[in-house]
């Protein structure tokens, strides 16, 4: 009888180790996402970081996130660490486009896919990352330069042009000046009289416009800022000398923010260039299909617009950030 009981007991641990060790072997193991983010300079970059945070948590996806304080170092630092926690993909926003073989090489060294978001590197090794994802920063200059273009033909005499640039080295502070510059060319009478960073930063680009305006006073005609934050910031020093902004100088900007669509309600902003920082779910995809073996194209270009004043009232409410 013992020896039944015993019997029939081995059996029943036996076939509940059967059941069991299937779903323990085989359970679902998480996508663990190293992602350094620039820093928190704008509201486009605390949108982006927000994205690309929710939607990592929405899809299941363990995300390591890293905020480098648009510090280059502690970027590479970030990236470091990703390769000793042994993640398995590193998306990052970089800082500057040049600086990064050394640590992508290393990242190749340990087999961890990368992708680059928002920003690209100027890298001749186009193998140290699986694709760039995010905006046509020179698309987004020649959109604003064709805006302009357009205006002038509304406005008498030489046009004078003031200009924010974003962060010295920067994929979008180069290539929006770029585009800029190549469509302005086709109207001899723009010419850009200053031009200096403002950082990204609203308290960057109001100091800058200080400036400009103490320089070149009355004879600047437009400001053309790299981002909506150095627009508003330009906004605050405009009035603050005593002029009005849309009316004595005319003010376009980049990304398409609330602050900006809020600005243009309020007669002080012209037009903005739409730069989308909802990559989350176009960043949790790609994750994913890398990890199914999936082949990613070697550039994903985010659908954007452009929004002259007119539009604003109508479309604030549609905005998501």
């Amino acid at each position: 009888m013992k020896n039944n009981r015993r019997s029939l007991l081995a059996t029943l641990v036996a076939a509940s180790f059967v059941v069991m060790a299937p779903m323990s072997a085989f359970a679902e193991k998480k996508i663990v996402l190293g992602f350094s983010q620039i820093g928190a300079e704008s509201e486009w970059r605390t949108a982006n970081t927000n994205s690309i945070k929710e939607t990592a948590a929405k899809e299941g996806i363990d995300l390591k996130f890293s905020d480098a304080q648009q510090k280059q170092e502690n970027q590479i630092k970030a990236l470091r660490s990703f390769i000793a926690q042994k993640v398995d993909v590193i998306a990052f926003a970089p800082v500057v486009e040049s600086g990064w073989d050394t640590v992508l090489k290393e990242i190749k060294a340990a087999k961890i896919p990368v992708i680059l978001t928002d920003r690209s590197v100027d890298s001749k090794d186009t193998s140290l990352y699986v694709t760039f994802m995010g905006s046509d920063f020179t698309e987004e200059g020649r959109k604003a330069g064709r805006w302009l273009v357009e205006k002038a033909k509304t406005m008498k005499g030489d046009i004078n042009v003031v200009e924010l640039q974003g962060t010295v080295g920067s994929g979008p502070a180069i290539d929006r000046k770029k585009g800029f510059e190549e469509i302005i060319k086709a109207e001899p009478r723009i010419k850009i009289i200053r031009s200096q960073t403002g950082d990204f930063t609203r308290a960057k680009g109001k100091e800058v416009m200080e400036a400009f305006l103490k320089a070149e006073g009355k004879k600047i005609n437009v400001l053309y800022a790299h981002n909506d934050d150095m627009a508003i910031g330009a906004i605050q020093a405009i009035e603050e000398a005593g002029l009005k902004p849309s009316k004595d100088i005319t003010i376009i900007s980049v990304d398409a923010v609330k602050g900006a669509f809020e600005a243009m309600m309020a007669g002080k902003l012209d037009v903005t260039v739409e730069c989308s920082p909802l990559l989350g779910p176009q960043l949790m995809s790609a994750v994913k299909d890398l990890m199914a073996g999936k082949t990613l194209p070697r550039r994903i270009v985010t659908v954007e617009g452009i929004f002259p004043m007119e539009v604003a009232a109508k479309e604030f409410p549609n905005r998501k950030y």
